[in-house]
């Protein structure tokens, strides 16, 4: 693997991320991934942290920065979003195609076993990449996501109800930059998002040209049990369910967007422990050390059936 240099960014973003981090491209075939990562590349498990729409690894510095230095950390940014590269077609974004592409950054760094932690869309794309490698999985941290399809009889959210109208949701999502420019309206704590923070999360989509991710991954959300994201939504609930490793949900109940499916991972995890919080969507702004609190937990229990078995 040949790791090319990390687009610059400016110093008043560099403040905002933990010192220590460490930023490069990884190419992939026809696309590079942006990747952080933090503590010793040796460390195993990795721990990966997955963003979803319509951020990027930003999103997890507050919660990277309370891990254990020893740990290794690893940081992308979604293909359409923060500052890998940026298909111009929203119709590039499928479940598979990401999915493969998460899975094939997790081969070429070599991460043969993962604790994976994922919240909205990269909750699905993780477990679709570990569906392929099932063996790689050593832990799984999920917050304020699916893992799986909708049920018969389901409704959209409006904002992906909006998603899917023609011209309108273009020029909101295109030429107007929706949603990044308005992610504190989903959270529990509306300071949470704003000044140089909110300016972070507008950073890597600020040219026109840039936003079809946004779109993209919106409309992936699926509007019938027909939509092309069903079956594959339906190996990664397949993989979750039959994984029987250290599991845990972390979940802001005031997110107006997935806060009511707490209850579906439950039932379809009742190994996993849970931390309620009263956080939004974006709760990694909100409550990092909730967070890094369940990973160190997931990363103490797959430690200690490690010993067991040796």
């Amino acid at each position: 693997m040949q790791r090319r240099p990390a687009p610059p960014i400016p110093e008043w973003l560099r403040a905002l991320l933990p010192p220590q981090i460490r930023r490069s491209l990884i190419p992939l075939g026809a696309h590079a991934i942006h990747v952080m990562e933090l503590g010793e590349p040796s460390a195993r498990p990795s721990v990966v942290m997955l963003h979803g729409n319509p951020t990027w690894g930003f999103l997890y510095r507050k919660v990277a920065e309370r891990m254990d230095p020893g740990c290794h950390v690893v940081l992308p940014d979604l293909v359409g979003l923060g500052l890998s590269d940026k298909p111009g077609d929203p119709t590039w974004h499928t479940l598979d195609r990401h999915g493969a592409l998460i899975g094939a950054l997790f081969d070429a760094l070599a991460l043969d076993r993962v604790v994976f932690v994922g919240q909205d869309w990269g909750g699905p794309i993780g477990l679709r990449a570990l569906a392929d490698r099932p063996d790689r999985c050593a832990g799984l941290v999920l917050m304020n996501t699916v893992i799986g399809p909708p049920h018969p009889g389901f409704r959209p959210t409006p904002f992906h109800r909006f998603s899917q109208l023609p011209w309108v949701s273009d020029v909101a999502f295109r030429a107007l930059g929706f949603p990044q420019n308005a992610l504190a309206l989903a959270q529990g704590d509306r300071r949470s998002i704003r000044g140089d923070v909110a300016r972070a999360y507008r950073f890597p989509l600020k040219a026109r040209a840039d936003r079809a991710g946004p779109l993209g991954l919106a409309r992936m959300v699926p509007d019938s049990l027909y939509h092309p994201s069903v079956e594959p939504l339906g190996r990664c609930q397949a993989f979750a369910e039959d994984f029987r490793g250290p599991t845990a949900l972390v979940w802001g109940e005031r997110d107006p967007i997935l806060g009511r499916l707490l209850r579906r991972l439950e039932r379809a995890l009742p190994q996993a422990e849970v931390t309620h919080t009263q956080a939004g969507h974006f709760l990694q702004e909100e409550v990092p050390e909730a967070i890094a609190a369940a990973i160190r937990g997931v990363l103490a229990r797959v430690q200690r059936a490690d010993e067991a078995a040796s």
